[in-house]
């Protein structure tokens, strides 16, 4: 996958645009999903088992859609993936059993993993190495737009007033495929241009093994995990804090949509943030001050002082989607570039699944302040973790600029 150095980014706005729509589908179909379970009679674990399928699914998938993509194969997982999560969120909408809105609850996990592996590749194969950080970080708002405005969608659209939270999340739903599908409207010309980007490349198959041995790339799977947790646990948890605190909902949804909107600011200044500090003293810093943040969470403070924290939470918080998803693509073999990013969604998978879980047990032991506790230790170990980024050493002894630097490569 050779870096295409490229002087308009008209497709990069248009990807951004589709993921924009998709991760806001998800972000609105999946607490509808929720409360439509809750609506035919599912209790807590019941709930808890259809969230978990939706992303325990595609954990199977995960390495044969990277195998593709390496195969140069990515555009049309594009359109699949739309199809896929329009079709997962309007069947949940109109399913009756529980088992049917868990099998359909794994087809939108499915559509997801689809679209982000077909979209992270073709980022990764039209940019430069110098503008891999910038291009990821991009990317990456389509992902923080959805996901702050797909439950303020959704909690617009439910209601269980009357007994009509059946119908209302059912509407959602369905309202949540229409959403999906306006990413057509972005992907036809990212398609040609993908498919033209990859013509004539073939890629061999590398060993999951080898991958996952090559220094850098367990490193990058790690940090994007503590990062995705935090965010899931945050989500959930902030809630529990709210009650404890005598925090009202509505405060807490505010609350929760700042720390989305401070992470999208963090993206939009990645380029210059990495020119100043240098990619690799970035990751650690801001994973280091996230962990701290997180203890700070589990404080007893004023709601304006936590607003303050969740704010710089938000914005460190950000940094490490994007700069793990270079960390991996620039320490894999350039043949299994797609399935190494591939893995790293795997592992956000796994986090999905093991750190909310494991939330729960400690929150159960030692109280609502240990989940953010863990958190501060998950984070540190990231921090520790970014400072080994073997692509940073190697760019410093060849004389490579760091990327960010608005060092260019020429076309290839």
């Amino acid at each position: 996958m050779r870096g295409r150095g490229t002087t308009g980014r008209g497709w990069l706005l248009r990807l951004v645009i589709a993921f924009g729509f998709a991760q806001a589908a998800v972000s609105m179909a999946r607490p509808a999903v929720s409360y439509r379970a809750l609506a035919l009679g599912a209790d807590e674990r019941a709930v808890g088992v259809i969230a978990g399928v939706y992303a325990l699914l595609p954990l199977f998938a995960a390495v044969p859609l990277g195998r593709r993509t390496d195969h140069g194969r990515c555009a049309p997982l594009l359109p699949a993936g739309v199809v896929l999560i329009a079709a997962g969120c309007a069947l949940s909408g109109t399913a009756n059993s529980l088992v049917a809105m868990a099998a359909w609850s794994g087809v939108m996990g499915l559509g997801h993993l689809c679209f982000v592996i077909g979209a992270q590749s073709i980022v990764a194969r039209q940019s430069a190495p110098a503008e891999q950080d910038r291009n990821f970080g991009h990317f990456t708002i389509g992902a923080s737009l959805g996901q702050l405005t797909g439950p303020v969608a959704a909690g617009l659209l439910i209601s269980g007033q009357d007994g009509a939270m059946a119908r209302t999340s059912a509407l959602a739903l369905v309202v949540s495929a229409g959403v999906a599908a306006v990413s057509f409207t972005s992907l036809w010309r990212i398609e040609r241009r993908a498919q033209g980007g990859v013509r004539g490349e073939a890629a061999a198959k590398v060993p999951v093994r080898r991958i996952l041995r090559t220094r850098g790339v367990p490193a990058g799977i790690f940090i994007s995990l503590a990062v995705l947790s935090a965010t899931d646990i945050l989500t959930a948890y902030l809630p529990v804090v709210g009650e404890h605190r005598g925090i009202a909902p509505s405060v807490v949804g505010l609350l929760l949509s700042l720390r989305a909107a401070a992470t999208i600011a963090c993206r939009l200044v990645m380029t210059p943030m990495i020119r100043l500090l240098g990619r690799t003293a970035l990751m650690s810093v801001t994973c280091l001050l996230a962990g701290l943040l997180c203890a700070a969470v589990a404080l007893p403070v004023p709601v304006g002082v936590l607003a303050a924290v969740l704010a710089v939470l938000g914005f460190c918080l950000g940094v490490g989607q994007p700069l793990s998803m270079t960390t991996v693509v620039r320490a894999a073999p350039p043949e299994a570039r797609s399935t190494a990013l591939a893995l790293r969604l795997t592992g956000n998978r796994l986090g999905q699944v093991a750190a909310p879980a494991s939330a729960g047990l400690v929150a159960g032991v030692a109280g609502t302040a240990a989940p953010f506790l863990m958190l501060a230790v998950l984070l540190t170990g990231a921090s520790a973790l970014a400072l080994r980024d073997p692509a940073a050493r190697n760019r410093r002894a060849s004389g490579v600029p760091n990327a960010g630097s608005g060092a260019r490569t020429p076309r290839s």
